[in-house]
């Protein structure tokens, strides 16, 4: 996995597509875990077919992750802690786990974007298009969405690689972004990485 803050080989892996994760690698310990884990681990596997199809068309993959607080710990460790024997979270990490070809960023708080190196990332990968995953999307995904769209990123949430503890809280999130963040909303079998890295970034055919 490359440390998105000094691996020198995101000047290689330039493009205008990048596919983030958002807190996939997670243990599900806290209340509403066991609620979100059957929506997450649908969603995992939709997000790990995205990934295989993003490295066949050269878009990098990056993990936004959440610390959950360990300020001693890194990526590496939080993976080891979400795959444990008795994690909640087991099935749901390892459906979409990372490897060496992928980039990561770990996030205090909500938005991947919030006190963390991922603009950066971004920028040096020369990204204008993001698609985004993950859990849970009424809340990290729904909060990067807004720091993207204030960014000037175009947004694309996959409807079905976003979870959330409910159906219907998913649904919400997923209008929210629609219409508040311009988002695309497709299902993940439509998104076509080859077709995005065509567009012009500033089309829109949620608006």
């Amino acid at each position: 996995m490359s440390d998105a803050a000094s691996d020198s080989r995101s000047g290689d892996d330039r493009c205008r597509v990048a596919l983030l994760l958002i807190d996939f690698v997670n243990d599900l310990d806290f209340p509403e875990g066991e609620n979100l884990r059957p929506h997450a681990e649908a969603a995992a596997e939709r997000a790990a077919d995205l990934k295989r199809r993003a490295r066949a068309a050269d878009v990098p993959t990056i993990y936004v992750n959440d610390n959950f607080g360990r300020w001693r710990s890194n990526f590496a460790a939080t993976l080891d802690h979400a795959t444990r024997g008795g994690s909640r979270g087991k099935r749901l990490t390892e459906t979409v786990a990372p490897d060496e070809e992928d980039y990561f960023v770990l996030k205090p708080r909500h938005s991947g974007f919030y006190r963390t190196v991922l603009q950066e990332l971004l920028s040096d990968l020369g990204a204008d298009t993001l698609v985004l995953t993950g859990i849970a999307g009424n809340i990290c995904v729904l909060m990067t969405a807004h720091d993207a769209l204030l960014r000037n990123y175009r947004v694309v949430v996959p409807r079905d690689a976003c979870a959330s503890n409910s159906p219907e809280l998913n649904e919400a999130a997923l209008e929210q972004m629609r219409l508040v963040c311009k988002a695309d909303v497709p299902d993940a079998a439509e998104v076509d990485f080859e077709e995005l890295k065509r567009r012009d970034p500033d089309e829109c055919e949620s608006v």
